[in-house]
């Protein structure tokens, strides 16, 4: 079998859905994706999109504190771009359906670390899931875009695949689609098109604690490094400092995010006999951005040898806690654990890749 198409889509999260909706109102469009259309990274994402959306805050200061949290490897002129853009896209989100918690009559404007403003635009703790729902909804409203799911796309279709090709110059190398492995037929397809847009996620499952799901194994930074595509920046991986630890813990067991805006709320971290240690790593304390609070409590496990430290709200009024973290308490019910009695034993897990295809021409810094 063999499909035709303008664009191939492969990757059916927040940014491959996000693409294909804008690419259909001028082109077709085939999505190609691994498991059932909502199985993305995206619909596991908690705490929300952080966004210039207060009149109090401003472009310059969310500016800032990325470039602080980057620890000064951030590239400014993409920083900039993104920040600037991002109430634009809150406004596409919201206009495409997407139901954002409101207080008042306007967006509930969360804090969590790294911010030095409230700016975080959420819908409860499913925010994730519900930009997925919006844009599922959308999509396959769309005639103009096909979604093909339980497929693995397996090699893009370049110069690399054709013998007398192979060695061509990589400046001259065209994509002319993908092989994909349809499972519910056992048979690999190929999909022509005349443009295509990788967005396959991440790469948690390579580590052993990770809150990504199982089908985030990588598969588009090594179809692109095939092809002859440029990978830059893997080395940074970024660690959620929370995911909810249980024993055995492993790959074929993704552990559940417990947000940073539990922390953002006033929960406090607490080693296994319930002292506070994050004083001692930076006077933001929980409010530090991930990467600092990660390897404080990566620190503190192994000087102490535990395999797990405390998050705590149990201080903070029950309804609120109910209120704000639905998602996160029921999870939590089921191991047995009452947030708003109980502390939580989480663990430092991969959550994010920040290299990836080179998108641009020059060097890396």
């Amino acid at each position: 079998m063999e499909y035709k198409t303008d664009v191939l889509v492969i990757g059916s999260g927040i940014a491959g859905l996000f693409a294909a909706l804008r690419i259909s109102e001028f082109a077709d469009v085939v999505i190609v994706t691994k498991k059932e259309k909502n199985e993305s990274n995206t619909n596991y994402a908690q705490g929300g999109i952080a966004s210039v959306i207060d009149p109090n805050d401003s472009f310059e200061k969310h500016i800032h504190d990325t470039l602080i949290a980057g620890a000064g490897l951030c590239k400014k002129d993409i920083v900039e771009i993104l920040v600037k853009e991002g109430p634009s896209r809150i406004d596409d989100l919201i206009k495409i359906g997407t139901e954002f918690t409101m207080k008042n009559g306007k967006l509930d404007l969360a804090k969590e670390g790294g911010h030095s403003m409230p700016r975080i635009v959420h819908a409860k703790d499913l925010t994730g899931k519900e930009i997925e729902r919006a844009l599922i909804e959308k999509v396959t409203s769309k005639t103009n875009i096909k979604i093909l799911e339980n497929s693995l796309a397996i090699d893009l279709i370049t110069e690399h695949n054709v013998q007398q090709l192979k060695n061509e110059p990589l400046k001259n190398r065209n994509c002319w689609g993908a092989y994909v492995l349809d499972c519910n037929k056992n048979k690999v397809i190929k999909i022509s098109s005349k443009a295509t847009v990788l967005a396959t996620g991440g790469l948690g499952q390579v580590y052993m604690h990770t809150t990504n799901p199982a089908i985030a194994t990588g598969d588009g930074f090594a179809m692109a490094y095939r092809a002859g595509s440029k990978i830059g920046n893997m080395e940074f991986i970024q660690f959620h400092p929370t995911s909810f630890y249980t024993s055995g813990n492993n790959s074929s067991n993704t552990s559940f995010l417990i947000s940073e805006a539990v922390r953002g709320f006033g929960g406090i971290l607490r080693t296994k006999d319930g002292k506070e240690f994050m004083e001692k790593y930076d006077s933001r304390k929980e409010l530090a951005p991930r990467d600092i609070v990660a390897r404080a409590i990566d620190n503190e496990l192994k000087k102490r040898g535990d395999d797990y430290v405390y998050l705590d709200i149990t201080k903070k009024n029950r309804e609120d806690i109910l209120d704000h973290f639905p998602n996160i308490y029921s999870n939590c019910l089921k191991h047995g654990i009452d947030i708003t009695k109980n502390y939580i034993p989480v663990v430092p897990a991969a959550h994010y890749a920040c290299g990836g295809i080179l998108v641009c021409t020059g060097q890396i810094d």
